[in-house]
């Protein structure tokens, strides 16, 4: 049997992120029609697409707005999108944020507030709290994507330094009927971190939020100290009566986009099995971990017999050292071939399903059996530009990067990684 293995991993990745497209997967969850008015709102990576699948299935009078990142907008009749900046929050953000919290105040029980959340909302829904300034939450913010916090910690501080996030969203639009719909970019589908859970009871506390900024050596802004002492900045619980009339629904998720992904290696021919849809770590620890599970299975036929596939999604982290360009999927592409070290015939590709590895103009990227041997080749010492957490500029220089632009949607990295030999 001949298999492409770099068109096989460009289709598994495909697939993952067709499953999470909002025109499939937005309009069987749509809500009734209420008696009163529908205002649609929402924000993150898929927002204005989630809009637009509104607009095609809703039968009825609509308004709203969404706010997205920039260059993720697509074209709504009768709701405005706004484009700001992720992952650092702007003023066009915080903007939009206002005037979402303005358009869903002073509705009634009859009214709907039609919530479309996907990851990315955190950063562009920027509503600073009372007191603290946006420049003050933009300070936070890069530091907490530098230090190597997870999403729940980076969330946990960004909840509480906000006036629209942690369920206030759904506090703001009691009485009316407030319905979620989510796609879901976190680690177990916690519907409080997706998008800091603007319309979800939250658990977490200030002081919990003090602890990470405490744990990872933040140097926070006076205001900021001083709203998360004061007990103000405490995030409504689900104890709070205005959460009565307010559901959730995630309308796509990690693990489906892994199953799809894993339906395409079987169908090839190959077995498959699906590590994980939750993992979290260290970018390039995580690598050395999957390159581990993958030469088992090359040198033993365990836990699969080759050739195989190994899929596995979730959100790494990487704690920035160095000056180089990357992101997360790049530097565990990059820890995985240090660590297989040509071995075992594998094949990788690990990225983004929005599109951006990190901030760049990459998905992520591909790993080949010869990947290190045609960066010797090309004078590139691998091992000192990870270091440098310049991985994005060796998968360039190979050719190997993946280049989709926005896929309009998001649930997290998708890692898949072919086994082909025994050594």
């Amino acid at each position: 049997m001949t298999v492409d293995y770099r068109r096989l991993l460009l289709d598994m990745f495909q697939a993952a992120v067709n499953a999470a497209a909002p025109a499939r997967c937005v309009p069987a969850q749509l809500p009734p029609r209420p008696q009163g008015r529908t205002i649609v709102v929402g924000a993150g990576k898929a927002a204005a697409a989630m809009a637009a699948a509104v607009e095609a299935h809703w039968h009825g009078p609509l308004e709203g707005l969404v706010v997205t990142r920039y260059g993720h907008g697509v074209p709504c009749k009768h709701i405005e999108v706004i484009e700001a900046s992720h992952p650092v929050p702007d003023e066009a953000g915080s903007r939009a944020a206002r005037r979402i919290l303005d358009k869903v105040s002073r509705l009634t029980a009859d009214d709907l507030v039609l919530v479309l959340i996907s990851g990315g909302g955190s950063a562009l829904l920027a509503l600073p709290a009372d007191g603290v300034t946006l420049a003050d939450k933009q300070a936070v913010n890069r530091a907490l994507l530098k230090c190597g916090a997870d999403i729940t910690e980076m969330n946990t501080v960004r909840k509480h330094l906000s006036a629209i996030k942690g369920g206030r969203l759904a506090i703001a639009a009691a009485p009316a009927r407030v319905v979620t719909l989510a796609i879901s970019d976190v680690p177990g589908d916690d519907l409080s971190v997706i998008a800091s859970g603007p319309t979800v009871p939250d658990k977490s506390t200030r002081a919990e939020a003090l602890a990470v900024l405490t744990k990872y050596s933040i140097e926070i802004p006076a205001s900021v100290a001083t709203h998360l002492n004061d007990a103000a900045s405490e995030t409504p619980t689900a104890d709070d009566p205005r959460f009565a009339n307010v559901t959730t629904r995630l309308v796509a998720s990690p693990q489906k986009s892994l199953e799809a992904a894993l339906k395409v290696a079987r169908d090839a021919g190959l077995a498959s099995v699906i590590l994980g849809n939750a993992i979290e770590g260290e970018a390039r620890d995580v690598g050395l971990v999957h390159a581990g599970i993958a030469r088992q299975c090359g040198d033993w036929g365990q836990p699969l017999e080759i050739p195989c596939v190994l899929i596995s999604g979730g959100e790494t982290t990487v704690t920035v050292c160095g000056t180089g360009r990357g992101g997360r999927n790049t530097e565990f592409l990059l820890g995985l071939g240090i660590a297989a070290d040509g071995r075992n015939g594998i094949w990788a590709l690990a990225a983004d399903t929005d599109g951006i590895d990190g901030s760049q103009d990459n998905a992520g990227a591909i790993l080949t059996p010869d990947t290190l041997q045609r960066a010797t080749l090309a004078d590139i010492d691998v091992k000192a530009r990870l270091a440098d957490n310049d991985a994005y500029t060796v998968f360039a220089a190979l050719d190997d990067l993946v280049m989709t632009g926005p896929t309009l949607t998001n649930v997290n990295d998708f890692r898949a990684i072919l086994i082909t030999k025994r050594n």
